[in-house]
């Protein structure tokens, strides 16, 4: 079925706010213009639905592509996803800008959509488990095992390499060496991150010439200029793997904003509670009964606006010093 001019008009409109909002640098200021466009025709729905549906049938390409994928046709699978979003959205995604990070995110290698976790075994036995919206590049050779994370969160378990290939993940902020190990690699806007659960990795800065050594149990943060101190990990490090979020006396507003991770549209928090101390274990996989564990364990006021905007705010009797 063919589409009115209008309606790619719209489409065009809500892929550019679909690309925004997922490009890690959106602002509240965005995210409020954004829902005032969404709330304001029905036909703004109906776009934003198009741009979420089409986003997880992407996600849902690189299964029956991953074996292909692996034997090193990586290039044929990108040309199936270009197809899949030009036909989905009628022709009218072309201009969405190829050169984007966002775009370039998109159509990696590995993919996955928010919410998603998704696991694949490489062509060297290796393992590697994507949490939600995450992108990875493949470079497997006769000389190197390298994985590209432009986003997301990734937990890999090396195998042995009988020709003895370096294994890398390489971020914006620095490299991760892997020595024969299981391990975390978390890459942000701003920052990256490693924890190690098995063995050992190096970490080195994208502006550092040094390398700092990482044993089992050890986290740190990174980012293009430096590295920063050793941590002991606790029990939240890779509860995602198993399908939670666990909270240490955190501060709400870091716990929501990991929480948004794993849901589509906007999670905010109210900055008078932000600070709010909890403790928990809240499950990934349906982020509406993590909220509602919130809502009853700690007397917040979930405020649903729409699918796509939620707030959470304190109760209003609440006083505040």
């Amino acid at each position: 079925m063919s589409l009115s001019p209008a309606e790619l008009k719209v489409i065009g409109v809500a892929a550019q706010w679909y690309a925004r909002l997922r490009s890690g640098v959106a602002t509240d200021t965005d995210r409020a213009a954004w829902n005032d466009w969404l709330m304001s025709d029905p036909s703004h729905h109906q776009a934003w639905q198009r741009m979420v549906d089409v986003g997880e049938q992407m996600a849902s390409v690189p299964g029956s592509l991953a074996a292909p994928a692996l034997r090193g046709a990586d290039q044929s699978r990108r040309q199936v996803l270009r197809s899949v979003l030009v036909l989905a959205s009628a022709g009218s995604l072309g201009w969405l800008g190829w050169r984007s990070e966002a775009s370039r995110a998109l159509f990696a290698d590995f993919h996955t959509a928010v919410g998603e976790r998704r696991e694949y075994r490489l062509a060297d036995g290796s393992s590697l488990l994507l949490n939600t919206d995450t992108s990875v590049n493949l470079r497997f050779d006769g000389r190197q095992r390298t994985l590209e994370l432009l986003r997301g969160e990734i937990l890999v378990t090396t195998a042995v390499d009988p020709s003895q290939r370096p294994f890398k993940v390489l971020t914006r902020h620095g490299e991760v060496l892997a020595l024969g190990t299981r391990f975390i690699v978390r890459c942000a806007e701003q920052s990256g991150g490693v924890a190690v659960i098995e063995k050992a990795v190096e970490v080195r800065s994208a502006g550092s010439g040094s390398a700092l050594r990482l044993e089992a149990g050890q986290s740190l943060a990174f980012d293009e200029h430096s590295v920063g101190a050793v941590r002991r990990n606790d029990a939240s490090v890779g509860a995602w793997h198993q399908g939670s979020i666990i909270a240490i006396n955190r501060p709400l507003g870091e716990l929501l904003a990991d929480l948004s991770r794993y849901r589509t549209g906007v999670l905010r928090c109210d900055p008078r509670i932000a600070q709010l101390k909890v403790s928990g274990a809240f499950p990934i996989d349906d982020t509406d009964l993590a909220l509602a564990a919130l809502e009853s364990g700690f007397s917040l006021h979930i405020a649903r606006y729409s699918r796509f905007w939620v707030t959470v705010s304190p109760p209003a009797n609440a006083i505040f010093q």
